[in-house]
Formats: C-alpha cells, sequence, structure tokens
C-alpha cells in the first residue's frame, strides 16, 4: 500500500517532468499545490483518497483527485509512468547532488541535455553551466563539489539505507533448519553512522548447503564468491554482504572478530599474548575454558563485556579493565521525544496522528517544533500561525488529561525549531519564544559562513535564555553535504556555560552531533536529547538509530534529558528557562 509519503513524492515528480516538457505554469502548479495539498491535510488523507472522498479538498482539483485515488488504489499513476519513459532513468540522479533542486533541473536539462552525473560533471568542467542564467561559476563549482563528495561516498551506505537488509537477512539465516545462532557483524552491529558493507555470523552444520541456498535467494543480485564457509554477494542497493558459516566452539570468537573495529582486535590480541594465549578470528588458543558468548572473551582477558557500539579504542579497554564502563543509554528508557514536524510546516501528519503514533510507541510525552518562518520554503508558521498552534496543542492536552485515567498519561508539548539567523539572533521574540514549552534553535540558511563567523553565530543563538537546544549542530547531511565550518568545542564550551542541551538529530541522514564530540561534551556537563526530527509518524522510529550513536558516545541514562518522565522534564524545560546569572 502507497504511503502518503510516496503519493506525495510522485506528485511532485509529475510536476518536475512537465517542467522539463515545457508544459504550461498552471498545470504544474497544479501538481505542485496537490501534492503540498496531500502533504498538509488535516486528517487520513489516504484513507479518504482510497475511498474516492477528496472532493472540497483545497487544492485538489476534479482531474487531480482522480489521479490521487489511482495512486492510493494501484500504487501507480499511469499518467507519471507515461512521462517518465520520455526522460533518461538517470534524471534523478541529479537530486542526490546537494543545492540541485527542481528548477535547477529542469533548466540543466532543457538548456544543456543533461540527464545524468557524467553529463552534469562535464557540462560544469566545460564551463557551459557557469553561463547558464541563474547559475554562475560559484554554483557551478558548488556542483562539482558536490559530485566530489558523492564520488568519494561511493559505495558507502547510511544506517537506514541496509537496516531493512539487515533485518531480512538475518530473517532468513535464522529460519533456515540448522541454524542456531546469526548474527550482524561489522560497523551496523557497531552503530557507525555509515557503512561499507555487511557482515554475519552463522552457527550451522550445514555451511555448504546454506550458502548455496542463500546465493539463490531474490535478495540477492550478485554473486561474488561462495565456498565452503562464506559467501560474498551484493545487493540491489549495490552493498556487498559476507555470510561466514561457523561451528558453535568458534561463534564467540567470530562474532567478536567480525564486529571489530581492527583497532580493538588488535588491543585485545595484545591481552591475549601476554596471557601466553594467541586471539585469532576463530577461537583463543591456550585458554582453558570454554567461550560460549563474547562475554566468557572479555571475560577471559580480564575485562568487563565491552558494548559493540563502544569497541572503536576509544578508552574502553582501560574502562573495562578498571571496572568502569559507563551503564549506556537504552532505547526503552525514552520517556519522550522533542523536535517534531507537522502538516503546519513541512511535515505529513497532524498533531493528532503525531501524538496517536508516540503513544502507540509508549510514550509519555511528545515536543512539536513546527519551522519558524524564515523557513519559508517548509512553510514555516509566523507567529499567528505559531500561537494558534500552542492553542491547539493545549486543547489537546485537556482531552488526553480527561482519558488519563482509562488510556495512561501523556501531554503534547509545545515548541518551535526556531531559525538562527545569520547574524546569530533568532526568527522569534523573546515574548513569542517565552509562551512556549520549549525552542530548538537551528540554522538552515548561509551554509558557507567561515568557521569564526558561523561559531559566532550559533554561541549568540545559545546565549538567548530562550533557547533550550541546539538543533543538528554542524548541518550535514550525510553522503549528500558536508557538515558547515564551525569550532565545535567551542559552541561545546558554551553551551556548558549556558546550561543549553545539544540534540542527537536522530535523523539518519544526520545523526549530528557526531558521536566523536560526546566525550568531551559529557565531561563538560553538557546534556543531550534524542530527537527524530520526525516529519511523519514513520520518522519516531529514528529514535533508535539516535539511541546507538548516543551509546557511541558513551552517554548514559542520566545524560539524555528525554528518559525523565513528563513532570520532571516539564520541571527541567521550565529551570533551563529561568534567568542566568
Amino acid at each position: 500500500m502507497i504511503t502518503r509519503e510516496a503519493l506525495v513524492e510522485t506528485l511532485e515528480r509529475t510536476a518536475l517532468l512537465l517542467e522539463l516538457k515545457g508544459e504550461n505554469a498552471f498545470k504544474i502548479r497544479a501538481y505542485r499545490h496537490g501534492a503540498e495539498a496531500v502533504a498538509s491535510h488535516a486528517g487520513d488523507i489516504m484513507a479518504r483518497a482510497r475511498a474516492n472522498d477528496l472532493e472540497g479538498i483545497p487544492g485538489l482539483g476534479e482531474a487531480l483527485r482522480q489521479k490521487v485515488y489511482e495512486l492510493a488504489t494501484t500504487g501507480k499513476l499511469e499518467f507519471y509512468e507515461k512521462l517518465r519513459a520520455e526522460f533518461p532513468e538517470t534524471l534523478f540522479e541529479l537530486f542526490e547532488i546537494s543545492g540541485l533542486g527542481p528548477k535547477k533541473i529542469a533548466v540543466l536539462y532543457n538548456e544543456l541535455g543533461v540527464g545524468n552525473l557524467v553529463e552534469l560533471k562535464a557540462a560544469c568542467e566545460s564551463g557551459a553551466v557557469a553561463e547558464l542564467s541563474g547559475f554562475g561559476v560559484k554554483t557551478a563549482q558548488k556542483i562539482l563539489d558536490g559530485l566530489a563528495y558523492r564520488e568519494h561516498n561511493a559505495g558507502v551506505f547510511r544506517m537506514d539505507q541496509v537496516a531493512g537488509s539487515v533485518e531480512l537477512i538475518l530473517g532468513w539465516l535464522r529460519s533456515q533448519e540448522g541454524v542456531t545462532r546469526a548474527e550482524v557483524c561489522g560497523s551496523f552491529r557497531r552503530g557507525r553512522e555509515v557503512v561499507r558493507d555487511l557482515d554475519f555470523v552463522v552457527v550451522t552444520k550445514h555451511g555448504p548447503s546454506l550458502l548455496a541456498d542463500l546465493a539463490s535467494q531474490e535478495f540477492v543480485t550478485t554473486v561474488l564468491a561462495r565456498g565452503e564457509t562464506k559467501a560474498s554477494f551484493r545487493l540491489a542497493s549495490g552493498c556487498q554482504c559476507d555470510v561466514r558459516a561457523v561451528r558453535e566452539a568458534e561463534f564467540a570468537t567470530a562474532l567478536n572478530y567480525f564486529t571489530g573495529s581492527k583497532e580493538h582486535n588488535v588491543a585485545l590480541r595484545a591481552r591475549a599474548l601476554k596471557r601466553g594465549w594467541s586471539l585469532n578470528e576463530y577461537r583463543l588458543e591456550g585458554c582453558p575454558e570454554p567461550l560460549h558468548e563474547e562475554a566468557d572473551l572479555y571475560r577471559a582477558l580480564g575485562l568487563d563485556f565491552i558494548a559493540p557500539e563502544l569497541r572503536e579504542d576509544r578508552g574502553e579497554i582501560e574502562a573495562a579493565a578498571a571496572g568502569q564502563l559507563p551503564r549506556l543509554v537504552e532505547l526503552a528508557q525514552l520517556r519522550g521525544a522533542f523536535h517534531n514536524h507537522t502538516t503546519a510546516s513541512d511535515g505529513t501528519a497532524t498533531l493528532e496522528e503525531m501524538a496517536a503514533a508516540a503513544r502507540e510507541l509508549g510514550l509519555e510525552y511528545l515536543g512539536i517544533a513546527d519551522h519558524s518562518k524564515s523557513s519559508f520554503q517548509a512553510r514555516g508558521l509566523d507567529e499567528s500561525r505559531l500561537l494558534a498552534q500552542v492553542a491547539a496543542i493545549a486543547a489537546l492536552n485537556e482531552e488526553f488529561a480527561a482519558q488519563a485515567a482509562t488510556d495512561g498519561p501523556f501531554r503534547l508539548l509545545a515548541g518551535s525549531e526556531v531559525d538562527i539567523l545569520k547574524d546569530g539572533s533568532l526568527d522569534f521574540s523573546d515574548e513569542i519564544m517565552g509562551q512556549l514549552d520549549y525552542v530548538v534553535a537551528s540554522v538552515h540558511t548561509a551554509f558557507s559562513l567561515s568557521e569564526v563567523e558561523m561559531t559566532k553565530r550559533l554561541i549568540r543563538a545559545v546565549e538567548n535564555p530562550m533557547v533550550t537546544m541546539l538543533g543538528h549542530l554542524t548541518g550535514r547531511l550525510l553522503l549528500k553535504r558536508e557538515p558547515y565550518a564551525v569550532d565545535i568545542p567551542a559552541v561545546i564550551e558554551a553551551c556548558a556555560a549556558t546550561g543549553t542541551i545539544i540534540e542527537i538529530n536522530a535523523n539518519p541522514w544526520r545523526l549530528d552531533m557526531d558521536w566523536r564530540w560526546w566525550a568531551m561534551a559529557r565531561e563538560k556537563g553538557v546534556r543531550t536529547s534524542i530527537n527524530p526530527d520526525a516529519h511523519s509518524t514513520e520518522d519516531l522510529g529514528f529514535l533508535w538509530h539516535g539511541v546507538r550513536i548516543a551509546r557511541k558516545g558513551w552517554l548514559t541514562k542520566s545524560d539524555v534529558i528525554n528518559t525523565l518522565p513528563l513532570d520532571k522534564v516539564q520541571a527541567l524545560l521550565r529551570d533551563l528557562r529561568a534567568p542566568r546569572s
């Protein structure tokens, strides 16, 4: 069944293709307005679409209602498919380059015939792009930089791009006769933000036949190698997978070795050598005790068990030897989430739908932080719309309070993702922000400032007592856009001085602030909120990614404010607004 997001994307792409064909502006605008109407509709528009009950919805004329109905009931739109067949399949690759949107792509295609990334690079290098109206030399260079960044990261995948494949492959392995254990290893298990490949270890007595069956599965597009104990294959995404079949006695050491990291493994081998033993990927030679689990391996080496996320040789060996490893935060400990969007700005679900989804996940509270007015591209809220939303949230909270006896306590918190303007001032006045429960301050424009200017910009923002937390600190989009230049230690120091929270933006495109900085932040007393930056009900599931990053940063329950119950988090939010000395 097609989702609202996929339906909106189809309408938006239809508008782009019509623009490429040079169709009249009214027709193009109709599809764009239709996409916006579907995305922002307050209610279950997909149910209405499947029932062909779309009359009266602003932005959806009769012809477009029929197309939305066709999409909702069949999952496809014949008109779009015919349009798409007129253009190169590679055209949509251009959207992967930072800074290229529908209008620029239309100009590149219509003026220069650019239909893929190779042609785009050639057009930039020849100077043709720089000569186009609305482009120029700087834009052409930015496109070349974006192409170089993409090329550098070819064969690298974000967590969300491979998580489904991990679940699929593990499910298949565990369902096979004779398989007693199967686990994913490698950088995915360690919670790295991006991976180059996927590794699996499976315990079975039937390795050759299992690997032969695996090679014939639909999710395998290319078999790279297959032997008695190992198979390598490629998925449709291009991601390589390696599966190793081992015996039960080899499982603990194999799981540990193939999880890594390389540096962590080297440190473990050094400890084994000091005991006169030899550690390799399949056994700990010389150890008199059997190793059934990884914990047995660590215990034999005089260490507490080290969680996979910490295995980066960043002090975990020493902490494990001294019994000083932290008890890492867990997903089940989260009580709520901040930084979530609705149809009021660029989200696809209403207040009511977001609240229902949060309750379904067992959360006690959900913070709503739609964009502020300067983010016009995201339909940011002005003062009057924001205050109207605050009132709507208050009305819903009265309903939740009345239902608490039967449905359990739940509350929406009224916030805003307020733009940090170029000079570090904020998009709303203190008077307006003072009427909110919290404020997430974020940068969405002017990424090209110098490091000094950007750092001053962020520090000025966090020094405003109305700012509760700093959103996506570096502005990066993994595998698409580099972080902007900023002195992260200086910003951490400023947040420590003001008590400002730095979020872990759990959107897998961001995962920002980077896990490598959390040791410093924690040492300075800076706390975090693991925020999904959800733009749909499904996006609330991003919390899982955020928790993995928090664990990589050695963070505990006490470091994460959204592990607090509702009454305590409300008290904290009030305290953060108290006058600063």
